[in-house]
C-alpha cells in the first residue's frame, strides 16, 4: 500500500506506463506482456463504449456513452455572433463507492493541509 501512495503523490500524472511498470514489479510479469493486457482491456473498453454500450468497472465505476444536447455558441472576439455548437457522443464517468470514499478521504486531507497552510501564514 505505501509504494502506491508512493507512485501516485510523487507524480504529477499516472500514465499507461507507469502502470505497466507498477503491475510487472508486483507480479514479476515481463512488461511486454502487462503492457499487452493493459492495451487490450483499454481497447476493449473503448471498443464497447463506441457500440455505445456501458462499461461498470465494480468498485471503480461506470463509464456511459451519452450524447450532448444541442446548444448555443458565442465567439468573445464577435459580439453578438451566435452559431450552433451540434450535439455529439460523449462518456459519462460515474465514480464507484470505493473510489468515491478514497477520492472524498484525500479531498478532506487537501482541504486540512489548506486551512493548515492558510493559519501558519496568517500567524507569521
Amino acid at each position: 500500500m505505501t509504494v502506491k501512495r508512493f507512485i501516485v503523490r510523487s507524480m504529477a500524472k499516472l500514465t499507461k506506463r507507469d502502470i505497466v511498470v507498477a503491475i510487472s514489479n508486483q507480479t514479476g510479469m515481463v512488461q511486454h506482456q502487462v503492457f499487452d493486457v493493459v492495451q487490450r482491456t483499454l481497447d476493449h473498453i473503448t471498443d464497447s463504449l463506441a457500440s455505445n454500450v456501458a462499461v461498470e468497472l465494480r468498485n471503480f465505476g461506470i463509464f456511459q456513452p451519452r450524447l450532448t444536447k444541442p446548444r448555443v455558441g458565442r465567439n468573445p472576439n464577435q459580439p453578438g455572433s451566435s452559431f450552433v455548437i451540434p450535439s455529439r457522443a460523449t462518456v459519462k464517468f460515474k465514480a464507484g463507492k470505493i473510489m468515491r470514499q478514497r477520492v472524498e478521504k484525500l479531498s478532506r486531507e487537501l482541504k486540512e493541509a489548506a486551512d493548515k497552510k492558510a493559519t501558519d501564514q496568517n500567524g507569521k
